[in-house]
């Protein structure tokens, strides 16, 4: 049974067309393809075309002497079109390296729903990170989707219920960002303590106001962390050579565990009375939501300074504004709001918070881990 016969029966609707060299195909191949051969998966240096069985993990190779063979629609006669996975935010090169010549890229601004909608609709596989929104309606316009592939780690910008629904596959890359998120926290936490970026942007206006930015060191403060796992662990490694006291509250975690990294556990009103600073590493659930509001704040030191960059809401933010215009607590560091960009926010009013973009996984580390993870995953899916 010649090559084109037996792919044309295994798939029941595909077709090879090759110029003059099906003979010496055949001759190499024979009939061990068989049937049950189901389709052509790659060409290699085009000369190797490999063929896999749809029943079996056996490989066969033919070696070609010709142009490659094209796979054509028997219906239509026209080449099939590759997969198409769309882009929706700004990912690493490698990225792109890493999804390889099989799909058709497309680029799309995912932050704009009018723009995303539409170019949904022919997409197999959306690749996104914080800013796109892959809700109910977003899924139910991408008739085609398969794959919703998040570069980082949280998915709370996906409606999982209606992506199971669909039938559409959703991973994620949950280490890519670790360190760097780990980092920010604590780079917050030093913000904070000798109020760099005010000094900075007043020397740049011409200013010298050394005393007015007297600052803390973070030497024998107590640092409570709220959130154990990856990266509440990486930020209780590297603060430990600060000489600062661990505290932690975790009801997933082990005290065994939490003394593995120098963590003394506690509830979280013995955390709240008793840290100079806190720092949030938890997802946000309906049980995480609002966790530290007006009646946590009111235990709290007047010199604490808390960092969030796990998840926004996870401090309510009208109580964190009151905490900190009255001077409740010292500071405030946050890279997550409730609403992304926090337009209007009273918050950004203040002088005793320090606030980023959503920077914890802006880093060239972790844009090209999470962006070859999930790139992988798409080629496997």
């Amino acid at each position: 049974m010649g090559l084109a016969r037996s792919l044309t029966r295994a798939s029941g609707w595909r077709k090879l067309v090759a110029p003059a060299s099906l003979d010496n195909c055949n001759k190499l191949i024979g009939n061990g393809c068989g049937q049950n051969i189901a389709n052509v998966l790659e060409e290699v240096s085009g000369s190797r075309l490999c063929l896999r069985q749809s029943l079996g993990c056996r490989t066969w190779f033919a070696r070609l002497r010709t142009v490659p063979l094209i796979i054509v629609d028997k219906t239509l006669g026209l080449p099939l079109s590759k997969p198409v996975v769309l882009i929706a935010e700004e990912l690493s090169p490698a990225t792109l390296e890493a999804l390889g010549p099989d799909f058709e890229v497309r680029n799309v601004d995912g932050a704009d729903r009018s723009a995303l909608l539409p170019a949904l609709k022919d997409a197999h596989a959306v690749l996104i990170r914080s800013a796109t929104k892959m809700d109910a309606e977003a899924i139910a316009a991408a008739p085609k989707l398969k794959v919703i592939a998040r570069a980082g780690v949280g998915l709370d910008n996906v409606d999982i219920k209606a992506a199971t629904t669909a039938g559409v596959m959703v991973v994620n890359a949950p280490t890519s960002n670790i360190i760097s998120a780990a980092e920010l926290a604590i780079g917050q936490i030093l913000a904070l303590s000798r109020h760099i970026p005010d000094a900075n942007a007043s020397l740049k206006q011409g200013l010298w106001k050394r005393s007015q930015y007297t600052g803390v060191e973070l030497y024998e403060k107590t640092v409570g962390i709220i959130g154990l796992g990856r990266i509440g662990s990486l930020v209780a490694q590297r603060l430990a050579g600060f000489g600062v006291t661990l505290i932690g509250y975790d009801p997933y975690v082990t005290a065994f565990r939490a003394e593995q990294i120098g963590v003394e556990l506690c509830d979280i009103e013995t955390l709240m009375k008793r840290s100079d600073y806190i720092t949030i590493h938890i997802p946000k659930t309906p049980e995480t939501t609002s966790m530290i509001s007006t009646k946590e704040f009111q235990l709290a030191k007047p010199n604490l300074r808390i960092v969030n960059c796990s998840r926004g809401g996870i401090i309510d933010e009208e109580a964190l504004y009151e905490a900190l215009r009255s001077n409740l607590i010292a500071g405030a560091g946050l890279d997550v709001f409730v609403n992304e960009p926090p337009k209007d926010s009273p918050l950004l009013t203040l002088e005793n918070i320090l606030v980023t973009p959503h920077l914890g996984a802006s880093t060239d580390e972790a844009q090209e881990k999470a962006g070859v993870s999930v790139a992988r995953s798409v080629r496997l899916a």
